[in-house]
Order: C-alpha cells, then sequence, then structure tokens
C-alpha cells in the first residue's frame, strides 16, 4: 500500500508540474533532466564557487558579476572578492527574482557609477526597480532610484539591462504571469524599456511620457547590438517556442496573442524560435556577424546566424548558461548550475573564457 500511494504522489507531483509549466510559469523548466557531459571546447576557469552569477561586466581587465543572493564579484587578477550591495530595500527570495542585470556607467572610471535590477517585496506585493548605485571604499551603495514599481511575481522578471549605443538605459521585464497585461502600454512588465541614464523618458521614444521601447514580451531577456546599431534579443516563450527577435521602436511582438510562427497584423513574428523544447535563452552578446545567446535548459551557448537564421550550437558541455560577454574574439560565459535547476558540478558556479577563433577552427 506505501508503494502505490508512494507511485500515486509522484504521478500526482508530475501533472502539477507540468501543469504550471503549461500556463507558462516557469520557463523552459520542465526539460531539467539533466545529465552532466564533457565540454564541448577547451575553456579556462577564471573565477569559481560563484553563487547564481547573472551578469557579466568587465572594465579595464576587472570583472563585475552579479550574483542572486546579492553582491557583486569583482575579479581582478585572478584574485576574487565578493562586494558588499546596499539597497534601500531588502532583496527579495522569490524563484528567479533578486539581483539581477547590472551594467557600468559609460564614465564608471571618473564617476564609479553602474546600474542594477533588483526585486523586492513590499506589504505583500512584489516588484523590480532599477537604480543607480555608486562604488565606494567597501561596498556598492544604491543613490537613486530611477524606474519602480516594475512589477514582480514568483516568474518572469526579465531583469537585463544595457546601455546602447545611444547612451540610454535598456531594460527588459517579464510579464510577471501576467500575461495578458503584456500588451497593455501602461503595464511595466512584458516589454522592453529605454531611458536616460538620469531616469529621464528620451523624447524620441515611440510612446509619449513613457519608457516602454517594445511590447508584447514573455520574458526577455538577452540584448545586443550588430555594428550595424540594430538591437537582437531573446526571450523565452511558453513550454519552448523561446525567441530570437529584432527589436524596433514601437513594435508589438505579439504575446500572448502569437507564439512561434504564429503571425497576425500590427504584430511581429521572431526571426526565429526554439519549438520544442526549451532553450530558455538568457544574456546576449555579437562576435562579428553572429548573434551569441547563453541557454539554460539548452545548456550551452549558441550562435544565430543572422543571415540564415539559423541557431547553432557554438559550445555546450558546462551545464546551464546564464550570460556570455564578448570581447574580440574571446568568450566569456558563466554556469547556473546552482540556481535550484541545474546539476553543481564541483566548484560550481563558474565563470569561463574560450577562444572563439579555436572553436571555430575545430567546427
Amino acid at each position: 500500500m506505501k508503494i502505490k500511494m508512494g507511485w500515486l504522489v509522484l504521478i500526482i507531483s508530475q501533472s502539477l508540474l507540468l501543469s504550471a509549466c503549461s500556463f507558462g510559469q516557469p520557463d523552459g523548466q520542465q526539460e531539467e533532466s539533466e545529465s552532466v557531459t564533457r565540454p564541448s571546447v577547451e575553456s579556462k576557469v577564471v573565477a569559481q564557487d560563484l553563487s547564481i552569477p547573472w551578469s557579466i561586466q568587465n572594465q579595464d581587465n576587472v570583472f563585475y558579476i552579479t550574483q542572486r543572493t546579492g553582491g557583486i564579484v569583482e575579479i581582478m587578477d585572478g584574485e576574487k572578492s565578493v562586494v558588499k550591495t546596499s539597497f534601500s530595500k531588502p532583496l527579495s527570495s522569490s524563484p528567479e527574482a533578486g539581483l539581477l542585470g547590472f551594467v557600468l556607467h559609460p564614465e564608471f572610471k571618473t564617476n564609479q557609477q553602474a546600474f542594477a535590477y533588483y526585486s523586492y517585496d513590499d506589504s505583500g506585493d512584489h516588484y523590480n526597480r532599477v537604480v543607480a548605485l555608486k562604488r565606494t571604499a567597501n561596498e556598492w551603495t544604491e543613490e537613486k532610484v530611477l524606474l519602480d514599481r516594475i512589477p514582480s511575481g514568483q516568474f518572469h522578471q526579465g531583469g537585463r539591462l544595457e546601455i546602447g549605443p545611444d547612451d540610454r538605459l535598456y531594460i527588459t521585464t517579464g510579464d510577471a504571469t501576467r500575461q495578458d497585461h503584456a500588451q497593455d502600454l501602461s503595464f511595466l512588465g512584458g516589454k522592453i524599456l529605454r531611458i536616460d541614464l538620469d531616469g529621464g523618458i528620451p523624447s524620441d521614444n515611440p510612446f509619449k511620457d513613457s519608457p516602454v521601447y517594445s511590447y508584447g514580451h514573455r520574458n526577455p531577456q538577452g540584448l545586443a547590438w550588430n555594428r550595424d546599431g540594430e538591437l537582437y534579443e531573446t526571450e523565452h516563450g511558453p513550454n519552448g517556442y523561446d525567441e530570437v527577435n529584432l527589436i524596433k521602436a514601437g513594435n508589438n511582438y505579439g504575446w500572448p496573442k502569437i507564439t512561434g510562427d504564429d503571425k497576425a497584423e500590427g504584430m511581429v513574428s521572431p526571426l526565429s524560435n526554439s519549438g520544442e523544447p526549451s532553450w530558455a535563452p538568457s544574456g546576449a552578446d555579437f562576435w562579428k556577424e553572429d548573434f551569441v545567446f547563453a541557454a539554460l535548459a539548452g545548456q550551452s551557448v549558441k550562435r544565430f546566424d543572422t543571415e540564415t537564421g539559423e541557431v547553432t550550437d557554438l559550445l555546450k558541455g558546462f551545464g546551464r548558461v546564464r550570460d556570455v560577454l564578448v570581447e574580440g574574439d574571446t568568450l566569456y560565459f558563466v554556469s547556473n548550475n546552482t540556481d535550484g535547476r541545474g546539476i553543481p558540478r564541483e566548484n560550481d558556479d563558474k565563470l569561463y573564457e574560450v577562444d572563439l577563433k579555436s572553436v571555430m577552427n575545430e567546427e
């Protein structure tokens, strides 16, 4: 009788998990029957023992990596230190929430400023906010709130920050599982937002007095610009059907009205989608003409050929990958095996370095 009851509990649990996934809650995690495989390329470990790393920056040979649990890891000459982050609100501990996006100010050398995206709880409600940080002698301190009360929830936080070639701050926000609101221009979730570095609204934004740059997104993640200044994005879809999009001001990318190869008047379909199973794409960058992005459930770094529209594995075998950074012909990326959905390996998580020219020579 105990054996039968055990199987019954297992079946019910699995049914509930699949049901939750079908309603678009945990992004692309239903296929997390992860196996540990050998890395497909040679790599160098730059840092290890990271705690759910999320975003990578590098300036003057110093790496700055946010940890979802709090703190910014700084790595210089192989030495790692975790610098305290002092926020005006406590970090949320909800799944997928915490300290997420991070980008250095273009004048960081002189002003020691950066921008961060973090989740917090307020009297039972859940929000994300974008803040300006200042690097002091011993910590990163919140100086100013640039954008607040971005919808949050158990899943779909968005959270990526990037500074565009126009010196504006771009922000990805998830729909916070309130999918119908992704079409609502007054709702900050399910959008790509664009603001000035001081928090103001650019006069050339597509919607007057609004930070909304594009809408109809489910859980946008990676942002990167090509040499021509075109903005590409990665996005989590429902039960797979993750996307690569070319983002243009004012466009509606369809969620939840269309997904995958669906088309509808006034809505933009993706350049490519994963179908099933999921990639669970994350941070992105460009290497020459190729759009390179991290994949969590896909356990790889993927390459999108902007000419053919083909998505292929650039490298794999490191487990879940959260963010990528390309500098010249060198790729840096962070694993995310400690986030509760992967299989941590010894000394995970890690920041890796790979020579992209050698990867291409092996193909």
